[in-house]
């Protein structure tokens, strides 16, 4: 056990805990599209947009510990067919992984980190859609637990149909 200058014990980490570590996080690639303005603003009719928005996680293994973790959000809102706004973010962070087990390297990449880089992208996408004139879009909280597994069930899938060779 280690003392700060008071004399008051101050815990150590130890040597082997599993360290999870944000190295840099950064904007890769980051687009809106405001194509129908300034007619699109004027929604006289008080109609809400239908919006749709899809998720990715892809991860790059960049050394044994380094992780780089894109989070893609592509979404648009639609309004009687009409595009009212789109856009696309690719949002990215390199970890830092220490002592994790191999078998939970998947799970923390795939889960975790993206759970970290999601408000920052969240604030970017609602940042874009409000100076594009519109409301906030503020996007819910992202289950990556759920995408997680249906990733690996969709591996599964994939892998049990690939044919074997003998």
């Amino acid at each position: 056990m280690a003392t700060t200058n008071g004399g008051q014990p101050q815990e150590q980490p130890a040597a082997n805990a599993p360290q999870l570590n944000v190295i840099a996080q950064y904007t890769k690639d980051f687009s809106f599209e405001n194509p129908n303005a300034p007619r699109a603003l004027q929604n006289q009719q008080g109609q809400q947009p239908q919006i749709n928005i899809q998720i990715n996680v892809t991860p790059k293994q960049l050394t044994t510990t380094d992780f780089e973790v894109e989070l893609k959000l592509e979404g648009k809102a639609e309004l009687a067919g009409t595009l009212v706004f789109g856009f696309e973010l690719i949002y990215a962070g390199v970890f830092r992984l220490q002592n994790i087990p191999q078998e939970n390297l998947g799970a923390i990449v795939m889960i975790e980190c993206p759970r970290l880089l999601f408000p920052f992208a969240r604030e970017l996408v609602a940042g874009a859609v409000t100076s594009g004139g519109y409301p906030p879009l503020m996007l819910d909280p992202v289950d990556f637990v759920t995408l997680y597994r249906q990733k690996m069930a969709e591996q599964q899938q994939q892998q049990a149909a690939a044919p074997t060779t003998a």
